[in-house]
C-alpha cells in the first residue's frame, strides 16, 4: 500500500484564485480545520511577501497540532546571486517553519524566458536553495514547476533539475502541471520515466484544471507511486484551480482503499468543503462531487422511485461516509415516489395509490405550469402537503396589506407598508418602514405576530432571489420570487408568484412565517 500524504495549499495556491481572499483571523482558522480533518502538510503562504503572512507565520506556531506540518513556501534563489543573501530565502528562514517549499523551474523556455538566465545557472540555483535549506535542518519539498511540459519539450534537462534538487537532499520530488494541460496517459508515461531515472525518490503529484482533469490526472499519479498529492479545498486556484482534494481525499479512500483517513474524520470533508467556501466568502458549489449539495440529490420520478427501492440504484456511495445527506426534489418531473419519499420526511404514511398522493401530485404539476418551483422551496411544498393532509393548522389570516414607495429629495427613498391581519380572533393593524418594500412587509407582519408567536424573533430572511418568468412583455412579466429563511437549527425555503413582484414577495413571505410556525408547533406536540 502507498504510503500517501496529503499536502493542502487552499492557503497559498488556493488564495491565488479569482474572488478567493481570506483574512488573518480566517487562515488561521482553516489552519485548525484542517489539522483537526487529518491534512498531513499545510501550506500557508509565502514569507515576506505581504504584512499578513508575515503575522500569520509567528501567530500561527502558537497553534498546537496534533497531526498537520505546516509548510511555507518560496522560490529557489535569484540568477547570480549567493543564496545565503537571497531576501526571500532570509524570509523563509525567519519564518521559523520546520518545513519549506521551494519551486523551481524544469522547463529550459522557462529558464530562458522567465528567469533570463542559462541553464546551467537554474541548475546552480536548485542545488545551492535546497542544500542551504537542508543545512538549516529543514525539511524540503522540491515542486518541480512546469515538469511535465519541460519534460516534452526536453525531458533530459527536466531530469537534471530533479536531479539537482535530489543531490541537494530534497525530501520530496513534486512533479507540477502548472499550466494544467496534461492527459493522462501522458502523466502516468512521464512519472514511470522519472521513477525508472530515479527508482528510489519520494515523488509528489501537484495539479491544476485547465483541462478539467486534475483530480483525474492526481489518482493516476497516485496508481503510479507517488507519495503526496497536493490540492485545495473546492478545487480553488489560479484559473481553473487546482487538484480538488474534496474529489481527490473520497476517491483515494473509498475507491481505491487509501486508508489515510479514520472513518470519523471523512465524514468531516462536506463541513470541511462548506467551512472554506463561507470563509472565502464564496457561494458552496452545489454540483460538486461528494461535498455539494446536489451531489445525492434526485429529481426525476423514475431515479426517485428506485432509490426508494435500494439507494444504490443511482449512488455510487453512502452520502453519510463523507457527511453529506440525500435530497429528494420536486417539479414537474415527479412522481409518486418524490411525494412518498417527502411525505415520509414529514411523519404521514402514504400508501403509493392513496388518493391523497395522487391530488398532492396534481397540485404540484398545476402550480410548476403557473411558474411555481418548490426545488428551493421546501418550506412551501410541505405547507402544501400538509394542507392537503388536514395537519396544517392556520396561525393568522390576512385581512389586507398596502405598500408605498416615496421618493424624497434626490437620495431618500421611503418604503411603508401598512398590515392588517387577524390572530386568534384579534384583528391587528401595523405600519412599518424598511429597506424596500419588501423589507417593509417583513417588518410589518412582524410588528403583529412577535406578539403572539415570540419565537418569530429567532427567524431572519437571508436571501432574496427573483426570477422573471415571461420574458419580453417587459414589466406586466410574471415573476417567481424564492425566500430563504433560517433559525438557530435550520434554513428552508418558501415560493410565491405572480405577475406583481410585491405580491409574489408577500407569498413567499407569509409561507416562511406559517413554515415556522408549524414546525415549532409540531416540535412541542412531540
Amino acid at each position: 500500500m502507498v504510503k500517501l500524504k496529503i499536502y493542502d495549499t487552499t492557503l497559498r495556491d488556493g488564495a491565488q484564485g479569482e474572488g478567493v481572499s481570506f483574512s488573518l483571523e480566517d487562515k488561521l482558522r482553516i489552519v485548525k480545520k484542517l489539522d483537526e480533518f487529518g491534512i498531513h502538510y499545510i501550506e500557508c503562504g509565502w514569507p515576506g511577501s505581504n504584512p499578513k503572512d508575515e503575522i500569520f507565520f509567528q501567530e500561527v506556531k502558537k497553534i498546537k497540532l496534533s497531526h498537520a506540518k505546516i509548510c511555507a513556501f518560496g522560490s529557489t534563489r535569484k540568477p547570480d546571486s549567493k543564496t545565503s543573501e537571497d531576501a526571500n530565502v532570509q524570509a523563509l528562514l525567519s519564518a521559523g517553519i520546520e518545513v519549506i517549499t521551494i519551486f523551481g523551474k524544469s522547463w529550459d523556455f522557462h529558464v530562458k524566458k522567465a528567469l533570463e538566465t542559462t541553464l546551467e545557472e537554474n541548475l546552480k540555483m536548485i542545488y545551492e536553495t535546497v542544500s542551504f535549506l537542508k543545512s538549516k535542518r529543514k525539511e524540503v519539498i522540491y515542486d518541480a514547476e512546469h515538469f511535465f511540459d519541460g519534460y516534452k519539450a526536453n525531458k533530459d534537462y527536466a531530469l537534471k533539475t530533479l536531479e539537482k534538487a535530489h543531490e541537494a537532499g530534497a525530501d520530496c520530488l513534486c512533479l507540477c502541471d502548472t499550466n494544467g494541460g496534461t492527459l493522462p496517459w501522458e502523466i502516468e508515461e512521464i512519472i514511470g520515466g522519472v521513477k525508472a531515472c530515479f527508482p528510489k525518490i519520494s515523488l509528489g503529484i501537484h495539479t491544476h484544471n485547465d483541462n478539467d482533469l486534475a483530480v483525474a490526472n492526481s489518482l493516476v499519479a497516485v496508481k503510479c507511486g507517488v507519495n503526496m498529492v497536493q490540492g485545495t479545498i473546492n478545487g480553488y486556484g489560479e484559473r481553473c484551480g487546482n487538484a480538488n482534494l474534496c474529489s481527490i481525499i473520497p476517491n483515494l479512500q473509498l475507491k481505491l482503499q487509501i486508508n489515510y483517513l479514520t472513518e470519523r474524520r471523512l465524514q468531516m470533508l462536506t463541513e470541511v468543503s462548506r467551512f472554506i467556501s463561507e470563509l472565502a466568502n464564496l457561494p458552496h458549489r452545489e454540483n460538486q462531487p461528494y461535498v455539494g449539495k446536489s451531489a445525492f440529490t434526485h429529481k426525476g420520478g423514475i431515479h426517485i422511485s428506485a432509490v426508494r427501492k435500494h439507494e444504490s440504484t443511482y449512488e455510487h456511495i453512502d452520502p453519510l461516509l463523507v457527511g453529506n445527506a440525500r435530497r429528494i426534489l420536486v417539479s414537474e418531473l415527479s412522481g409518486q415516489s418524490t411525494i412518498l419519499s417527502k411525505a415520509g420526511d414529514y411523519g404521514l404514511d402514504f400508501t403509493k395509490n392513496d388518493p391523497q398522493v395522487k391530488e398532492i401530485l396534481k397540485n404540484v404539476k398545476k402550480l410548476e405550469q403557473m411558474g411555481y418551483q418548490f426545488e428551493g422551496a421546501e418550506g412551501s411544498f410541505e405547507l402544501l402537503v400538509k394542507k392537503a393532509t388536514g395537519k396544517y393548522k392556520k396561525f393568522f389570516d390576512l385581512e389586507s396589506f398596502r405598500v408605498l414607495v416615496e421618493k424624497r429629495g434626490i437620495k431618500d427613498i421611503i418604503s411603508e407598508a401598512v398590515v392588517k391581519v387577524m390572530v386568534n380572533g384579534e384583528r391587528n393593524y401595523t405600519v412599518a418602514e424598511g429597506d424596500g418594500p419588501v423589507n417593509a412587509l417583513d417588518n410589518a407582519l412582524r410588528g403583529i405576530l412577535e406578539d403572539f408567536y415570540p419565537q418569530l424573533k429567532e427567524m431572519k430572511l437571508l436571501d432574496y432571489k427573483v426570477r422573471v418568468l415571461t420574458e419580453g412583455v417587459g414589466t406586466i412579466a410574471k415573476v417567481r420570487v424564492l425566500i430563504e429563511s433560517g433559525d438557530h437549527e435550520d434554513t428552508w425555503g418558501t415560493v410565491g408568484v405572480s405577475e406583481n413582484i410585491i405580491e409574489a414577495s408577500w407569498q413567499a413571505l407569509v409561507d416562511s412565517f406559517e413554515y415556522k410556525l408549524l414546525k415549532d408547533f409540531e416540535k412541542k406536540l412531540h
